[in-house]
C-alpha cells in the first residue's frame, strides 16, 4: 500500500490499496508516465514474496488521475484536496456493480462460494422447538443407560453418561433429553430394549396453530472489495443478485505447437494461481476458463509463462471520458491483450 501527495494549487494524493489488486496491469497498461510498475504476480499469489503487487515512481508521477479511473476494482484512488476523483462528474467513471432483489431467501450459497469474501450475510431461523409439539420422558428404573438412543437420535437431544469404576460397576449414570432439540420423531422409543421411553408426538394434531416458519436475515455486497466475478449471481437459486461486469470480451488459448507453445496444465497453473474469481480449472490437462465467472481482469495474461493466453475485451462499462487522449488511452484497453 503506498500514498504519495502533491502540493500545489490543489493537494493531490494518489493511494494504492494492495488488498484491492488483482495484478491484471490496467493500471500499468494506461499509465502515460510509465511511473507504475506490475510486480511479480505469480509468486506473490503463491505466497512465495510478501510484497505490493503494483509498484510506482513517485518522481515521475503526473498525478493525472488515470489509472485511478481505469481502475475498476478500487485499487487506485486519486483525490483532489480530499475529494476521489470518482466522485466528480468531470471525471470517468464505471458503471458496475451489484444488485440484491427481495427475491432473496437467505440461504447462503452466495456468500459460501465468493472468492474475495466480498458478501456479508446474517440469517436468522426461527426456535425450532417452536415448530414442534410433543412429549418425551424417561423411566430412570428401567433405563439401563446403554445408549442405543443417544447414539441413534437425529437431532442429538439425549445424552447419556456413564462412569465406570474399576469394578465394573456404573456409577453416577444419567440420561437428560433436550426438549429444545427433540423432534418427537420416536427413534428412541422403538430402539430402546427395556421400553423406558415413552414418546407422543403432536406436531401434527397442532399443526394449524403453529406458525409457519419465517427466515430473516441480511446480505450485501461490498462493492469496495467485489471483483465481479458473477459466482453469487449463477449460484443464486432465486436469481436475487445482479452482477455487472467491466468488460466484455472473450479469453481463449492461441497455443503453437510448432514453436512449443502450449498449455503446461498442471504442472504450471501460473493463470490459476492469480485469478482473483476463481475462473480457471485444469481440465484435460489444459487450463480452462469459465467466462460465466471471469471478469476480464488480464490478470492471467500477464501470469502465463507461455503467452499463450489470448484476451479480447468488445466493450467496457466505463462512461463520461471527456478527453480525447484518455479516450484514446482508455480504449486501448479493449484490444487484445
Amino acid at each position: 500500500m503506498f500514498n504519495i501527495e502533491r502540493d500545489g494549487t490543489e493537494h493531490r494524493v494518489l493511494s494504492y490499496k494492495d488488498a484491492n489488486c488483482l495484478g491484471c496491469g490496467i493500471c500499468t497498461d494506461v499509465c502515460p508516465t510509465e511511473s507504475l510498475r506490475l510486480g511479480p504476480t505469480v509468486p506473490i499469489a503463491r505466497g512465495l514474496i510478501e510484497m505490493d503487487l503494483v509498484s510506482i515512481k513517485a518522481d515521475s508521477c503526473a498525478f493525472c488521475g488515470l489509472c485511478s479511473v481505469a481502475c475498476p476494482f478500487g485499487a487506485l484512488d486519486l483525490t483532489i484536496d480530499g475529494t476521489s476523483v470518482k466522485e466528480l462528474d468531470i471525471y470517468p467513471h464505471w458503471d458496475v456493480g451489484s444488485d440484491i432483489n427481495d427475491e432473496c431467501i437467505y440461504c447462503g450459497r452466495c456468500y459460501e462460494v465468493c472468492p474475495q469474501d466480498s458478501i456479508i450475510f446474517k440469517r436468522e431461523l426461527p426456535d425450532r422447538s417452536e415448530l414442534v409439539r410433543g412429549e418425551i420422558d424417561i423411566d430412570d428404573e428401567k433405563c439401563i443407560y446403554c445408549s442405543f438412543c443417544a447414539d441413534l437420535c437425529p437431532a442429538e437431544a439425549i445424552t447419556v453418561k456413564n462412569v465406570p469404576t474399576a469394578t465394573n460397576e456404573v456409577v453416577n449414570n444419567s440420561i437428560e433429553v433436550d426438549v429444545s432439540k427433540c423432534i418427537f420423531c420416536g427413534v428412541c422409543k422403538r430402539i430402546c430394549p427395556e421400553n423406558a421411553i415413552r414418546e407422543v408426538c403432536a406436531t401434527c394434531m397442532y399443526n394449524d396453530e403453529i406458525e409457519v416458519p419465517q427466515v430473516t436475515g441480511d446480505v450485501f455486497i461490498v462493492d469496495d472489495t467485489c471483483v465481479s466475478c458473477s459466482w453469487c449471481s449463477e449460484i443464486c437459486p432465486k436469481d436475487a443478485i445482479t452482477i455487472t461486469k467491466p468488460f466484455e470480451g472473450t479469453l481463449e488459448l492461441n497455443e503453437n505447437e510448432a514453436e512449443e507453445k502450449i498449455c503446461k496444465g498442471e504442472s504450471c497453473h501460473a493463470c490459476q494461481d492469480v485469478c482473483p474469481c476463481n475462473a480457471v480449472e485444469i481440465v484435460d490437462g489444459k487450463a480452462s476458463t469459465n467466462l460465466d465467472f471471469c471478469n476480464l481482469c488480464g490478470a492471467c495474461i500477464t501470469a502465463c509463462p507461455q503467452n499463450i493466453r489470448e484476451l479480447s475485451r468488445t466493450a467496457m462499462k466505463l462512461d463520461n471520458i471527456n478527453s480525447k487522449s484518455w479516450n484514446e488511452i482508455l480504449d486501448s484497453l479493449l484490444v487484445g491483450k
